[in-house]
């Protein structure tokens, strides 16, 4: 901590109740009283004290000295009043306590007042001798004889991991997966002294929806020979135009040998060729100031046709990545022969898109595309696509920033589906996106693999929660 903290109320709770809280087993305990929330005490056990009796010669009244042994601090951060048994059962998986004994509880006090503590470990205990009231219980604070000043402790649970577990008792949901929940629990505890065990407790909090978001590299590294297509597709080097047009294809998606750069396709009549995920064969055409395109058609027809067959040739999408022109009867066997011809600038765009967003280019919708008309020149269309990948970018940078402005403005910790719907369609009503449309994005967004939102799943669709993690840099 960089500043001291003064606590001069102590909480003391069973040995069990104590080394769970510490260990980030749980972060509830039972209370005798409400307690309020912003209130700071020290943890101690409360039912392990050591008798420190004056001499008995002394002219003193007889009286008992406790000490204490302080392990941690902790915060209230909100403290449930429970009255309905109905919730017990529910109660009682998600704490340390049996049903018979909430059931007790509740009984004696007529509620169960569940306090939500965050735990800070001391670096080392604190022993103090005081006094402590006879009529003293478990869970009920008491005044320390003088304040103690905590500089050196940590935090038993990240603020994501506390907010999921607080989350979970305010509308008592069971995990979903509650083996996974104990293991990384166990894997939390672990990581502190065996730093090799803290990517796998990062994994697991990403697969249960509340650990921190995976770093995204600011800037991917292939963007230096991306914005080199273009360039080298206005020169007159064949070569390395054929192996950065690969190696685009390669990082939009298309996977085989036939598309690494150093791979040729001798006397084949394609520069480029693969089958995952669909059949795809094309050639490109470096600028040549002297001539326009006068044989790339003709040969990807025939050559490449001869090649694959003409069944599996005709199924395949066929590209032209070309800088020059094309000659009106060059055109119209490209239009004829549905082939995709696009300039180098048109590429260069669709794969500088895949390196800033990864994953944003769809190889199955960018089929689509290249299967309708217009055949010929198509960076229309693929430009077309393009821009609408670019707006379902933005719509989903628009989605994160209402979320993380509606949970600052409203002091809130988590945001229901309906709610953000409402607040969205009253923000950006020119452009409206249904309800389960906008379920649908929420949910991609708070995917562990793009750790933009997080989420607590409820009972259903209307009930999940999210909390904002990062923003979607445009």
């Amino acid at each position: 901590m960089n500043q001291p903290v003064l606590i001069s109320t102590a909480l003391g709770l069973s040995a069990p109740d104590v080394e769970a809280l510490i260990q980030g087993a749980t972060i509830a305990a039972v209370a005798e009283i409400f307690l309020d929330p912003g209130q700071e005490f020290a943890l101690y056990f409360r039912n392990d004290f050591t008798p420190q009796r004056p001499p008995e010669s002394s002219d003193q009244p007889t009286e008992v000295a406790e000490t204490v042994k302080i392990v941690a601090i902790a915060r209230c951060e909100g403290c449930q009043t429970i009255t309905d048994r109905n919730s017990l059962s529910t109660l009682s998986r998600l704490t340390l306590w049996s049903l018979e004994d909430l059931e007790e509880i509740i009984e004696d006090q007529g509620a169960i007042f569940l306090a939500h503590l965050r735990v800070d470990r001391l670096s080392e205990a604190i022993a103090l001798a005081f006094h402590l009231p006879t009529q003293d219980r478990i869970g009920t604070p008491i005044a320390l004889p003088v304040t103690i000043a905590v500089a050196d402790s940590v935090p038993v649970l990240s603020d994501r991991t506390f907010a999921y577990r607080r989350s979970q008792l305010e509308q008592f949901l069971l995990p979903l997966h509650p083996e996974l929940d104990a293991l990384q629990g166990a894997i939390a505890q672990l990581a502190r002294s065996q730093p090799t065990a803290q990517n796998l407790d990062d994994d697991l909090q990403q697969f249960l929806g509340f650990g921190n978001p995976v770093p995204v590299s600011s800037e991917d590294p292939d963007l230096t020979w991306i914005s080199t297509i273009a360039p080298v597709g206005h020169s007159q080097d064949t070569d390395g135009f054929a192996k950065l047009v690969r190696q685009g294809l390669l990082k939009l998606g298309f996977s085989g040998p036939e598309l690494l750069p150093e791979f040729l396709i001798a006397g084949e009549g394609c520069d480029f060729y693969c089958e995952t995920p669909y059949l795809m064969v094309g050639q490109c055409k470096a600028k040549n100031p002297k001539t326009a395109i006068a044989d790339n058609p003709a040969q990807l027809l025939t050559r490449a046709a001869n090649h694959l067959g003409t069944e599996r040739y005709e199924r395949a999408i066929k590209w032209i990545v070309a800088a020059e022109e094309l000659t009106v009867d060059v055109l119209n066997v490209a239009i004829k022969n549905q082939m995709n011809v696009i300039r180098p600038e048109t590429l260069q765009s669709l794969v500088h898109l895949q390196a800033k967003y990864k994953g944003s280019v769809d190889l199955l919708k960018l089929k689509q595309c290249l299967r309708q008309d217009p055949y010929g020149w198509a960076d229309d269309k693929v430009n077309s696509y393009i821009d609408k990948v670019k707006e379902s970018i933005e719509l989903r940078s628009r989605i994160i920033k209402l979320v993380k402005r509606h949970l600052e403005n409203a002091r809130l910790e988590l945001a229901g589906v309906e709610a953000l719907h409402a607040l969205y369609v009253s923000s950006y009503p020119h452009h409206f996106i249904a309800l389960k449309e906008m379920h649908e994005i929420l949910i991609e967004l708070s995917s562990p693999l793009t750790g933009y939102l997080g989420r607590i799943k409820g009972s259903d669709w209307h009930s999940d929660r999210f909390y904002y993690l990062r923003d979607l840099s445009l």
